[in-house]
């Protein structure tokens, strides 16, 4: 382990170890703070500004019409720091936990859009979000997975050479819809849920957590700090989720 765990944390992570262990179906919902432990920026970064402009005022519909190049510097420039990350113990233990459980038992429902859980060996993951590594045109239908490729200052769809755009939700957008109803039908079918690097502040994606409450699922949560999800929770774990996740799937 990274670092001594105190003995109420030990007797935390076994009784989340035996929920789990007990749990028919399990649904996870990840956000910056597993990502943050690989050296992944958190979204806003320090003060929330990124060369002197809110986030909020780059990662929109009106700011790409407004002035496409800068919010493409903004993207390339994150999309390139993913070359230079990888998956954590974090990531790495909830793959491990879907293998366990076996298909059809285990859905990762994540907010980030680094890519990070499916490079750990994640199958089932739902990025309702979207994801860095692919673009889509804002003319056609198409999408291509560019992973951290260099792309031109104003690249342009090969099919009918439109704009093309990351393939990530912005503020002001709708999530994707099927990919919602998935991660809703999820969190109101499983058994146990749980809530990981993630302060659950951020709506609908926080308003999971209350589904799986309201539909009978025990929540487990697992944060470096206490969040809103906390009041909610059976169990709430405080510590890294590199050190805290491991830790309950070697239990099981």
């Amino acid at each position: 382990m990274d670092s001594p765990m105190t003995p109420d944390l030990h007797q935390q992570i076994e009784r989340a170890a035996r929920i789990i262990g007990r749990a028919k179906k399990i649904a996870a919902l990840t956000g910056a703070g597993i990502s943050a432990e690989s050296g992944v920026p958190t979204f806003r970064g320090a003060g929330g500004l990124w060369e002197g402009y809110r986030v909020e005022d780059v990662a929109t519909p009106a700011a790409f019409a407004r002035d496409p190049a800068l919010v493409w510097r903004f993207y390339n420039l994150r999309r390139a720091g993913l070359a230079a990350v990888r998956p954590n113990p974090g990531h790495h233990a909830l793959a491990a936990l879907e293998d366990r459980l076996g298909q059809g038992r285990f859905t990762l429902i994540t907010q980030n859009v680094d890519g990070l859980h499916r490079a750990a060996g994640s199958r089932r993951v739902l990025e309702i979000h979207g994801t860095l590594r692919r673009v889509r045109c804002t003319g056609c239908a198409w999408t291509a997975d560019r992973a951290t490729e260099a792309l031109p200052d104003l690249p342009r769809c090969g099919a009918c050479h439109e704009l093309l755009r990351p393939d990530v939700v912005w503020f002001n957008e709708l999530l994707p819809p099927d990919t919602w109803q998935q991660a809703e039908d999820a969190a109101q079918t499983c058994d146990c849920f749980l809530v990981i690097g993630t302060s659950a502040v951020v709506y609908p994606a926080a308003g999971l957590v209350e589904s799986a409450r309201l539909n009978g699922a025990e929540i487990i949560e697992v944060n470096l700090t206490a969040t809103r999800a906390s009041s909610q929770a059976d169990v709430t774990l405080l510590g890294p989720s590199g050190s805290v996740l491991p830790a309950i799937v070697q239990r099981l």
